[in-house]
């Protein structure tokens, strides 16, 4: 299977510190990543600067004959920030992912539109998101992938908005995310006649504000204090305090820094929200 999920793009520059971390010789990990290449493992992809590795989406990991490979597996899944899929059968693992796909589903259904904050953030939470103090994600906005999703202190996510984070998704803290916002961590190889999945996690710095109707894909990184304004699709990396808008996600212009304010979600009508 080649569902697969963006891993970094210098993995072979860094073999050889991975060598030592895992505790074996370069060459070693190096026959283990050609292993992983040639059984649809690890996916290499681009030249130069656009160079790009990708990992199985599925957990490989107990199936790998390889045992370089399977470490070398084990290792970086530590730098993807979530849980990767299961081989789904008649196992545990299944099971939990089943379960988890049934508490997103009720929160989507149900739950979000329960005009209590506290609710809709406990029922996160226990379903393993990690949501900072005074944080907030308001009414009829969707969560997919609720184990993967990591938000910081003082951040308010607004209404009808759509938030992938089952590739993960980090959110930092007082962001400000403003209501039919679209999150999206996952497309598919257009290439690839059976429809592989391809997916890559999102990281939101601190102190972000990204406009009405924006649309974040799969992959991309805004730096602290950076700005998308409204109805600006972005799948790339954005530098810090940029403001950036229109078509191909243009740099408009840059933020004030020392940036010190609260974005303050979580107050007294947040019942209403």
């Amino acid at each position: 299977m080649k569902h697969r999920t963006l891993h970094s793009p210098d993995l072979r520059d860094r073999l050889p510190a991975l060598a030592s971390e895992i505790g074996v010789s370069l060459e070693e990990l190096q026959e283990a990543l050609d292993w992983c290449l040639a059984h649809d493992v690890i996916f290499e992809e681009g030249e130069g600067e656009n160079k790009r590795f990708w990992m199985s989406s599925i957990d490989l990991e107990p199936t790998l004959s390889q045992p370089v490979a399977r470490r070398l597996f084990r290792r970086m899944k530590q730098d993807i920030p979530a849980r990767l899929l299961p081989r789904y059968g008649k196992n545990w693992e299944t099971l939990k992912d089943r379960w988890q796909s049934a508490w997103d589903m009720a929160y989507n259904i149900l739950i979000n539109k329960i005009p209590s904050h506290h609710v809709r953030v406990a029922w996160l939470r226990l379903g393993g998101a990690k949501i900072g103090k005074g944080s907030s994600l308001w009414r009829n906005t969707e969560v997919l992938g609720i184990h993967n999703l990591v938000i910081g202190d003082d951040t308010v996510i607004g209404w009808h908005c759509q938030v992938d984070a089952r590739a993960g998704l980090v959110i930092g803290n007082h962001v400000a995310i403003a209501s039919h916002v679209l999150i999206i961590a996952g497309s598919h190889d257009l290439q690839a006649p059976e429809f592989w999945s391809i997916s890559a996690a999102i990281y939101i710095d601190d102190y972000v504000w990204i406009g009405s109707r924006a649309l974040i894909g799969f992959g991309t990184r805004l730096g602290y204090g950076s700005v998308v304004t409204a109805n600006t699709v972005v799948g790339k990396t954005v530098a810090p305090y940029k403001i950036i808008g229109g078509t191909g996600a243009k740099v408009m212009g840059e933020r004030a820094h020392d940036l010190n304010y609260k974005v303050g979600g979580k107050g007294l009508f947040t019942l209403f929200h």
